[in-house]
């Protein structure tokens, strides 16, 4: 099992240079990688700062060396496939291959979509993703690319340069489980992040929520996939050693390979930086 730290892009972490300073204490520490949450509003009447994710994933990658970065999760829906294929391969020359890409539908709908006059049809939001998926994948390829779809065009166009790593960076799908399309779509990429309807973000996964879900993801994988699939869980772990492992053992028995650090979504610390340090500073928990 590998472990990451989870932050959002709003609140103390709209400060590209504290999200920095997170990201080097990160690396110091011994976790594996940082997240940064990818939402242009969030609860609007908090009113909130926020910062771009890949500005602040820039400032993340020229503080480290080391650990992998990425944004948990880009709504590929609300982006354009041209841009965010750019943005992507530039951070990943910038950190020598270090990029993970996690892409969903994102929300709340009506923030993160309707409050831009875009529609809020989650079949429709859907169809964008898969295809702005394919787009990337093929963007990334550096090949040319032509493209006639549902929701974009493409004539002819090549992305250079390629990202670091190939064929391409890995591509996790994030959904919320037990709804079973976003893992169906994610037995076709490289990784699944899910939340769970049971446990809000920050809040420790059922382990046999889990099993059904690795199991369900397992039985959609093309054979010809190869077995090199993540399953991301996340939550807050304890300190101590041995709960840490009564946890987390369980978890990795259900088949989870990434544990995602998070402070819980329905908690006051969730955009600020000093509890987050402490909890960095801890270590990654041992199992």
């Amino acid at each position: 099992m590998r472990f990451s730290i989870n932050i959002p892009n709003f609140g103390d972490f709209a400060d590209a240079k504290n999200v920095a300073s997170v990201a080097a204490a990160t690396e110091e520490a011994g976790w594996d990688a940082l997240f940064i949450w990818d939402h242009v509003v969030w609860r609007k009447p908090t009113k909130k700062t926020f910062g771009d994710p890949w500005m602040l994933l820039t400032a993340a990658a020229l503080a480290t060396t080391g650990i992998k970065l990425g944004a948990l999760v880009t709504p590929v829906a609300r982006r354009r496939p041209h841009q965010l294929a750019r943005q992507t391969a530039t951070l990943d020359n910038l950190s020598g291959g270090r990029v993970i890409f996690a892409a969903g539908l994102g929300g709340p709908i009506e923030d993160e979509y309707g409050s831009f006059g875009e529609s809020t049809d989650q079949r429709v939001l859907a169809e964008r993703l898969d295809e702005g998926l394919e787009l990337l994948d093929r963007y990334w390829s550096g090949e040319p690319v032509t493209h006639l779809g549902q929701h974009y065009q493409v004539h002819d166009v090549t992305m250079l340069p390629t990202p670091v790593q190939r064929p391409r960076m890995p591509i996790w799908i994030a959904g919320r489980w037990p709804t079973r399309r976003p893992m169906r779509r994610a037995a076709r990429w490289d990784g699944a992040v899910p939340l769970f309807h049971s446990a809000p973000h920050g809040h420790n996964p059922p382990v046999e929520e889990v099993r059904d879900l690795v199991d369900y993801i397992r039985e959609h994988r093309d054979a010809q996939q190869g077995n090199a699939f993540e399953v991301v869980v996340g939550g807050a772990s304890p300190a101590s050693t041995a709960k840490a492992r009564d946890l987390l053992g369980p978890l990795v028995d259900a088949g989870a390979t990434w544990w995602d650090e998070r402070h819980p979504i329905d908690g006051n610390e969730i955009d600020q930086i000093k509890p987050v340090l402490r909890r960095i500073q801890q270590g990654p928990p041992a199992i």
